[in-house]
């Protein structure tokens, strides 16, 4: 069992060091003798990237939720994108003694030093969503299939515009967006939809007239919508001056919305120019009543509640010496180690099923859709 808590009781009560030492169990927050034998009642720390998404609002409430079910204490912090900002975070939730940590990544290369922090104090460190890279310090990692996700936004490009069976006359054109360069998700994302898009590129099906198709050049800082929106913009003035655009793959519904509002300020919507397909990620409330407008086309729908269900299971098991259930042991290479993973589903969503499958589970409420 887990036990740095021993060597503050040494320092308290001397004579207490047999006991202390002897005790299966470990303490609660604050030392709490009724705790032994039990992780339960021990506090977590989770540290989120930021509130201007409601995705990452929904994942911290989430995981909040299905610890203090399970009976832990949490703090949880957000660090507004702000790399340095979550660093300090996560240094204040060791100092203060959690437990465990859930840490969402800002800046996935940034962290090896605090980790190693957490490392010395005996803290296990889930990888939440956003692999942490080159750090031995990361115990577990939590997500979804992200090369699976990338796959569904190319596949939906692919079926819409019947580029396996011809159905329909192209070549069409494409524009390719990505996620943030900070993100080792955003690897994942990209290679997905291109395992799917480069053989129609390759046969000339699908054009990108920008001739922007490597990931470096595509990607988005932060995930930010306004970048992507400005980007947009300087993509229909370069290279559509009388072209159309067909389909844009987008790997994140607020990258979406912004594409979107770049399109529109370009007359994309009319009756005469019609909007593109547009993809997306994270079935957001914004997109989902986009998506009903007949604007945004598609999203990703990953059940976050799921999510914090496994991340809090991991801690569950790792702070009462159990293994975690994972299922891919291989994949998740961060640069200093293999990460073992448990990678949930995603599922692809469109006008057709988004009532289902996002609204009739309870994810979102009709009333914020409609």
């Amino acid at each position: 069992m887990r036990n740095r808590r021993s060597a503050l009781a040494v320092i308290a009560a001397a004579s207490s060091l047999a006991l202390t030492l002897s005790a299966c169990g470990q303490s609660g927050e604050g030392g709490s003798e009724e705790n032994k034998g039990d992780a339960k009642g021990s506090t977590v720390g989770i540290a989120m990237p930021t509130k201007s998404s409601e995705r990452w609002i929904a994942d911290g409430a989430n995981v909040e939720k299905h610890l203090k079910d399970a009976g832990y204490k949490t703090k949880l912090v957000y660090g507004e994108d702000d790399p340095d900002q979550q660093v300090s975070q996560i240094e204040n939730l060791i100092t203060q003694g959690v437990s465990a940590l859930i840490i969402a990544a800002i800046d996935n290369k940034s962290l090896d030093n605090v980790l190693q922090q957490a490392k010395d104090a005996d803290i296990p460190v889930i990888s939440y969503d956003r692999l942490i890279l080159n750090s031995p310090n990361v115990d577990y990692y939590a997500s979804f299939d992200n090369e699976k996700v990338g796959q569904l936004q190319g596949q939906y490009i692919a079926d819409k515009l019947g580029l396996a069976d011809g159905s329909k006359k192209g070549p069409f054109n494409v524009e390719l967006f990505a996620g943030s360069n900070d993100d080792n998700n955003t690897k994942y994302f990209f290679q997905g939809a291109m395992s799917v898009l480069q053989p129609y590129i390759d046969k000339k099906q699908l054009v990108v007239r920008s001739g922007q198709t490597k990931l470096n050049q595509v990607t988005t800082l932060r995930w930010d919508g306004g970048t992507a929106q400005k980007r947009m913009d300087d993509l229909l003035t370069a290279a559509y001056k009388k072209e159309r655009v067909d389909a844009v793959l987008s790997p994140y519904d607020g990258i979406s919305i912004g594409i979107l509002s770049a399109l529109k300020s370009d007359d994309y919507g009319s009756a005469n120019k019609p909007l593109p397909i547009v993809t997306g990620q994270d079935a957001e409330v914004a997109s989902l009543k986009s998506i009903k407008a007949d604007e945004q086309t598609q999203t990703v729908f990953k059940d976050t509640r799921e999510l914090a269900k496994v991340a809090g299971n991991m801690v569950d098991s790792l702070l009462n010496d159990k293994k975690p259930k994972t299922n891919d042991t291989e994949t998740y290479q961060n640069g200093a180690k293999v990460v073992p993973a448990f990678l949930l589903e995603p599922v692809s969503v469109d006008k057709t099923n988004y009532q289902k499958v996002v609204v009739d589970s309870g994810y979102v409420k009709a009333s914020d859709v409609n």
